[in-house]
């Protein structure tokens, strides 16, 4: 297996940015490819399993694919997890306090063919949840 890393730093404290974390229909607001999450009853906590569905095609898979989310961590507000069985994608999201009101994003994910917008994956996503931030920053 793969692993492909990004940091980033996001304008919000780490209690802020789990608040959004925690909500599990913002998994499709920050994650590349995701389109619609249905969570079970137990929401963002460890062992929850969710149904998530692609946005786009691939090319090896169609528009309406699904997959399940199971959530492997949860620490708040330090540390998410989650893999995506299907995909065979485990994914850790550690967050740390930079100031009163900055947060160091660190996203790892691990998967079998890492390559091209794969590699690319952890900057992508990080880089979406930054825009989230930055917009709920302004408000």
């Amino acid at each position: 297996m793969a692993v492909a890393r990004a940091s980033l730093e996001l304008l919000a404290p780490p209690a802020d940015v789990w608040q959004f974390l925690a909500e599990p229909h913002h998994l499709a607001d920050w994650w590349p490819g995701i389109g619609a999450v249905e969570p079970d009853r137990r929401g963002a906590a460890p062992g929850a399993r969710w149904r998530v569905r692609r946005r786009t095609a691939s090319l090896l898979r169609n528009a309406q694919a699904e997959d399940t989310l199971v959530v492997t961590a949860a620490d708040p507000p330090r540390r998410f997890g989650f893999e995506l069985v299907g995909a065979r994608l485990r994914v850790q999201l550690t967050l740390a306090p930079v100031g009163a009101s900055r947060t160091r994003a660190e996203l790892a994910v691990d998967g079998p063919l890492l390559l091209g917008f794969s590699r690319k994956l952890p900057k992508s996503a990080l880089t979406r949840l930054h825009d989230l931030c930055q917009t709920a920053s302004t408000l």
